[in-house]
């Protein structure tokens, strides 16, 4: 979708300790995400790119893989060469049986 320069990953592939970089909305982090991820809205990636780690591996997350490949490229753009694309994003994750957790006490689900 985004040519030859945005690594992607599935969420299988996905390893315990990878920094999963969460850049959905506020209720779309709320309804649902993976234990253990960083919250970090797509539209605030460029004022809070210190955020974003530039060693191990970090793999970026939405809802299905456009936001978060768009955030990866621009990254990549600016110097970033650890970060891969959750193909098919929290949805896919979810499909995959993989955990996911809500913020606001109601069953974790992906909007």
């Amino acid at each position: 979708m985004f040519g030859p320069h945005v690594p992607s990953i599935t969420s299988d592939e996905v390893e315990p300790g990878a920094f999963l970089l969460d850049v959905r909305e506020p209720d779309e982090w709320t309804a649902g995400h993976a234990p253990g991820a960083h919250h970090l809205p797509m539209m605030e990636v460029p004022a809070r790119m210190a955020e974003v780690p530039t060693d191990g591996d970090v793999v970026v997350v939405c809802r299905a893989g456009g936001r978060s490949g768009q955030v990866v490229a621009y990254l990549i753009n600016q110097g970033w060469d650890n970060l891969r694309n959750l193909d098919g994003g929290m949805q896919a994750w979810a499909a995959a049986g993989r955990d996911v957790v809500s913020e606001d006490g109601q069953p974790a689900r992906v909007i």
